[in-house]
């Protein structure tokens, strides 16, 4: 949330700005992307109603309470002053110019809310509109208690939910197909945010590496993140990843921490979030930081009294790592987030867009940002579309693909250690990779190269490159990769020549063979893996092509010859 003073607007603010006033509807739609500058926009609509005496009222509703004391501090250094003290059983302050409350305050008492709303000419800002669609109580809250109110001016960076609930006060209209599409009165979008340097640049580097589990029967399975997997599969493989007992976590952990570290050497404040799906995984995750961090981590739970004081306090120190559930997920602002660890299963387009928005705002040009994420596919479909823009549409809900079903959303959701009744399903462990990285839409390849290297390599992006100079040096690192996997196939191919046509070699032909089906099995995936970027299809679906237009098993039981076929065939894409 933007919380600057009174002064000198961006130029999409001044635009909306101006669009408003020159009209001043009823309801006003505003859709800017995380760290775009929201609150500035609204606050500044509101000062200048309350100076042309068109309200004498405002009224802010968020969805959390940390936002109302957030709102309240912004509107401070605008030339406001709203009680976020107010409460359903007081009574409206007269020196206040108005309050701020919680959807849920409003869902608890409309005819309350409607009567301060009503008892003068007033504005109400909706902050983060589409929560007023998270129960139904909140929307028919909203509904009653501000239908009568002179202006309502409603803000979102998500315009969206993964739903079918109608977001009140948003004007729908039907498209081509029939269906009810939100449409918004000014639309700011990352990528038109990203082109003024208002937002940093994300680079995503995505993670893959093998799970290991155990069923209740006993069986064992292993399966690799990235791969063609099923639902079930892939829930299971994400689930184990996640595991702070196992591998993977301590690993990616490690790579990010080195990641701060080295931006830290150019945003000497810079910090990092850690977004985990418990409490129990936040926890552990945070004993894990407490080993890397010369700093205290900070561990923020939303069921804790003083989680708000804690975030400011991050928030202001110079501290490298917090680590928190869902709390700071939307709404919270702290500019100096650099990193993040994607460490949730969860998967919907909203929470995605809500969580990569806290390392998006700019404070100084050419600062970047770096999110670590496993390499499961609705998540690098979600990071491939960051630049998206998306709009409501009733009977067409956003929610995940390939398969996913809330029963598999809600088992992938469970405590990462608690033990699963239904199933007895148990985590062996995982091992962390780096697989590939995201950037503007594109996928570029890492796992084509063998040891850790390349790792440092990429890790190693300096901390504060404009968007372009991202853009080039990633491309510039792929063409170096492209160049050695040339160089390695070359070298590859005469020691088969060799072998061949050494007498008694065939046993050094098949060694030869067998020590590269690891390096085709990574090389095929981050083939895969752009294909994936450029073109938008599922990873999967790229695998099963290939593997009908080449024949052959399963990727985990090919040959050497039956990879390279496969390697081949999609290089000709």
């Amino acid at each position: 949330m933007s919380g600057g003073a009174k002064g000198q607007l961006r130029a999409w603010q001044r635009q909306a700005l101006t669009k408003f006033l020159l009209h001043k509807p009823k309801d006003f739609l505003a859709v800017a992307t995380p760290g775009a500058g929201k609150t500035t926009f609204a606050l500044r609509v509101a000062t200048e109603l309350k100076a042309a005496r068109t309200v004498d009222r405002i009224i802010v509703v968020v969805p959390t309470e940390h936002l109302k004391v957030q709102w309240s501090a912004a509107a401070a250094r605008n030339g406001l002053a709203l009680d976020h003290e107010f409460t359903n059983s007081s009574a409206v302050n007269p020196s206040y110019d108005g309050i701020v409350v919680t959807y849920a305050q409003v869902g608890m008492h409309p005819y309350k809310h409607h009567a301060v709303a009503s008892a003068r000419r007033t504005l109400v800002i909706l902050d983060e509109i589409h929560h007023a669609g998270d129960a139904k109580s909140w929307g028919d809250g909203i509904r009653e208690a501000y239908a009568d109110v002179e202006h309502r001016l409603s803000l979102t960076g998500t315009p969206f939910r993964s739903d079918d609930s109608a977001i009140p006060f948003v004007r729908y209209e039907e498209d081509s197909e029939g269906h009810l599409v939100s449409r918004s009165d000014h639309n700011y979008g990352y990528a038109d945010a990203l082109a003024d340097g208002v937002v940093r640049p994300v680079v995503f580097l995505a993670y893959s590496g093998e799970a290991r589990w155990r069923d209740s029967a006993g069986d064992e399975y292993a399966a690799r993140l990235g791969e063609p997997l099923n639902a079930e599969q892939t829930a299971r493989a994400w689930k184990t990843a996640l595991d702070p007992k196992g591998e993977w976590i301590p690993a990616v952990l490690q790579a990010a921490h080195t990641r701060l570290q080295q931006i830290r050497r150019n945003m000497p404040d810079a910090g990092g979030l850690v977004i985990a799906t418990d409490t129990k995984t936040a926890r552990a995750y945070a004993k894990i930081l407490e080993k890397l961090s010369a700093t205290p981590v900070a561990l923020i739970l939303s069921d804790e009294p003083g989680s708000s004081e804690r975030i400011d306090e991050f928030s202001n120190s110079t501290d490298e790592w917090m680590v928190a559930v869902r709390m700071v997920s939307e709404g919270v602002d702290v500019p100096r987030l650099a990193v993040g660890v994607y460490a949730t299963s969860a998967s919907t387009p909203l929470f995605f867009a809500q969580a990569i928005g806290r390392f998006v705002r700019s404070r100084m040009p050419g600062e970047t940002a770096s999110v670590f994420l496993p390499s499961v596919p609705v998540l690098l479909d979600l990071a491939s579309k960051l630049e998206t823009s998306r709009d409501h549409v009733l009977g067409k809900p956003d929610r995940p693909k390939e398969g996913w079903d809330d029963d598999l959303l809600a088992e992938a959701n469970r405590e990462q250690n608690e033990p699963d009744e239904q199933t007895g399903y148990e985590s062996l462990g995982a091992e962390a990779e780096l697989d590939s990285l995201i950037y503007d839409g594109s996928t570029y390849g890492t796992a084509t190269l063998a040891g850790s290297a390349e790792e440092a390599d990429y890790l190693g992006l300096p901390g504060l490159l404009d968007a372009d100079q991202v853009r080039a040096l990633l491309r510039k690192r792929q063409e170096e990769q492209l160049d050695s996997r040339e160089e390695e196939e070359k070298r590859r191919r005469e020691q088969e020549e060799a072998a061949r046509n050494s007498k008694g070699n065939q046993a050094a032909a098949a060694r030869v063979a067998s020590e590269e089906i690891p390096k085709l099995r990574k090389e095929l995936n981050a083939i895969v893996s752009i294909t994936a970027g450029r073109t938008g299809r599922p990873h999967g679906s790229i695998h099963n092509e290939a593997r009908k237009a080449c024949g052959g098993p399963p990727t985990a039981m090919c040959t050497a010859e039956e990879l390279r076929d496969r390697i081949a065939y999609l290089r000709r894409w």
